[in-house]
């Protein structure tokens, strides 16, 4: 950081601690279109990210908000890669935010966007998908957790059955194969089998240790293992879906399909899972993921 910028942070470091927070804010934006105006990309992101940071320190989520999505900005116009550093330092804006701050929102939108035109991956970053996933299942935000946790890293589907299975704590132990399916269906839309399989088995794994008396039966082949739970039938589907995805067997899958008819449509998951089938499921169905998202 420059010597220029350092000064400036102390003066409005100083309006800020005195409570003059409007002041600070508009000080920083003032001098910020400056540096943009002469090209110093630099400053401007040192600006307003230590800007930013002290106003968020301060409660002021509102006007912190506001200078996270004028960095943004800068980044998009100064064409800032999606790099470690860049990284790093909007998600350390990120954490400082209050918790449930509404402006959180658009800050994490601008996030996505930028690392999806900057950066190797057009969903976005999954590491930062990964962080602002972890962060909205802390806070209790469970939708836009599940749609981070989903685009994130290879553990983020720890994060997302960890979630699943304590709200699902909270309602019917007959309802578990409904949480289940949040954290094994989102994946399979987008070819993931891998994390779908690591999803379900976490589940399982609690529900078997939490609820003993489920009495789980264990079926093992050279290629495969799978749990039976006999009052949860749909449950035991999400596993036989995944072992018939894994073999690319259209076979089992209809099988599967016939088997469960009546228990899917009782909970309305004809169209999530086949369409979830159709885009990882052999040869035969396999087609872009943009195709399976439509």
């Amino acid at each position: 950081m420059s010597a220029k910028v350092q000064k400036v942070l102390a003066r409005q470091k100083a309006k800020i601690e005195e409570g003059d927070y409007y002041e600070a804010h508009q000080q920083i934006r003032t001098l910020v279109n400056r540096y943009i105006k002469a090209n110093d990309y630099t400053s401007a992101v040192d600006l307003l990210s230590s800007g930013a940071a002290l106003l968020l320190k301060a409660g002021q989520g509102g006007s912190g908000a506001d200078l996270c999505n004028y960095l943004i900005e800068v980044y998009q116009k100064a064409e800032l890669p999606s790099d470690i550093a860049n990284k790093a330092r909007l998600l350390s804006l990120l954490r400082a935010f209050p918790p449930n701050e509404p402006a959180k929102k658009k800050f994490v939108g601008g996030i996505t966007e930028w690392s999806s035109k900057y950066g190797e991956f057009p969903a976005g970053d999954p590491e930062l998908h990964h962080v602002i996933g972890t962060l909205f299942a802390e806070e209790g935000e469970v939708y836009d957790a599940e749609r981070h946790l989903t685009l994130g890293t290879s553990d983020s589907a720890q994060v997302l059955s960890d979630m699943e299975y304590e709200w699902y704590s909270s309602d019917e132990p007959s309802t578990a194969s409904q949480y289940a399916a949040r954290a094994v269906f989102p994946y399979l839309l987008i070819g993931n089998t891998r994390a779908a399989n690591k999803a379900l088995l976490l589940f399982t794994s609690k529900l078997s240790s939490s609820h003993p008396g489920l009495g789980v039966q264990s079926i093992s082949s050279p290629s495969s293992d799978i749990r039976i739970y006999p009052s949860l039938p749909l449950l035991n589907f999400l596993g036989l879906l995944l072992l018939a995805i894994q073999r690319g067997s259209s076979d089992l899958y209809k099988q599967v399909k016939t088997h469960y008819a009546s228990h899917l449509k009782e909970v309305g998951w004809e169209e999530p899972w086949g369409k979830s089938a159709r885009c990882t499921l052999g040869s035969r169905y396999r087609v872009r993921v943009t195709r399976c998202l439509i």
